[in-house]
């Protein structure tokens, strides 16, 4: 058992966190999130996060770590994770790692190339050039450095371009180089098992989608962004407030959208995003799937882990 490590992964709305604490009151499981928007503190509307009652009934490790203020990469999110598992192990139990933030699950299975920390005062100077000629100028400094990295990017992919940007102002060498040069090859020391709970029908998981983003409205997911750029120095181009959600309350705040836009662009983006997830999660090797409509999803993956235990 102290070899085990278990995901259960899968896009939003798929049910992932409910079941997981389900699991917990029948196997002895230490729930870890693998989530990049539920690191931040005071982000409780949009990111869905489970509220307090049901944090201390079923606890998660890596959730609430950094103010939306501050940065955190999928190095850090490996850094804790490993510490997270190994404080599971040391109690006897088995980390079930739970989420859909596919960069940090690949971060975890597979290593990252060791490139440089993040530089506050690089990071600051390239925002303040983008905030002055914009992402896509940016971008073609980029493409003059590092076209390799250049050519897979967006014009408006913001975190990636400012990385990238970082890398090569602290090492004089392009991120696409040091990735060849330097890839370390440090794989998840654990026997993982892979779940994941992907929808047979997809206009179900878009309904369940929209009526979540709706909930999430009526919850007040406006309130709290005003009270987020009350309480923290924040703007647009923050990792945080790029957020599902968040991006299209902000727009909202700003009057660049109206009410019915912010709810269908933030469904839509929502939709997107589920999509990505997917498509990674297909591609994925050794994925054991599971329909989260089917009304017996929780039976069948309770025997699942039963035999993983049991090994």
């Amino acid at each position: 058992m102290h070899n085990q490590v278990i995901f259960l992964l899968g896009p939003t709305a798929t049910g992932k966190t409910a079941l997981a604490c389900r699991l917990s009151e029948i196997f002895p499981l230490d729930i870890v999130s693998v989530d990049s928007a539920l690191v931040y503190r005071d982000m409780n509307i949009g990111t869905a996060k489970p509220d307090t009652a049901t944090l201390a009934r079923y606890p998660h490790r890596l959730i609430d770590l950094i103010a939306p203020d501050e940065s955190y990469s999928a190095a850090q999110f490996r850094r804790d994770a490993l510490a997270a598992i190994a404080a599971s192990h040391a109690l006897g139990r088995t980390p079930i790692l739970v989420g859909g933030t596919m960069m940090y699950v690949k971060a975890l299975l597979d290593g990252l190339s060791a490139l440089p920390i993040a530089n506050p005062n690089i990071r600051e100077a390239i925002e303040a050039k983008a905030a002055e000629s914009g992402w896509p100028d940016l971008h073609l400094q980029l493409a003059e450095v590092d076209p390799l990295t250049a050519a897979r990017l967006s014009p408006n992919d913001s975190q990636r371009i400012q990385r990238a940007l970082e890398v090569y102002e602290i090492t004089g060498v392009p991120m696409s180089a040091l990735q060849t040069r330097h890839e370390v090859a440090s794989p998840l020391p654990f026997t993982a098992t892979i779940l994941a709970l992907l929808p047979l029908q997809r206009d179900v998981l878009h309904a369940r989608i929209a009526t979540r983003f709706d909930a999430m409205i009526d919850d007040g997911l406006v309130d709290e962004l005003v009270s987020l750029r009350a309480r923290y120095t924040l703007h647009a181009e923050m990792p945080s407030m790029r957020c599902v959600g968040y991006r299209q309350a902000w727009q909202f705040l700003e009057n660049q959208i109206n009410a019915k836009q912010f709810r269908e662009q933030g469904v839509i983006a929502t939709r997107q995003l589920a999509k990505r997830q997917m498509t990674w999660l297909r591609a994925m090797p050794n994925v054991e799937t599971f329909d989260c409509l089917d009304a017996n999803v929780e039976s069948t993956i309770s025997a699942r882990i039963q035999a993983i235990l049991a090994r």
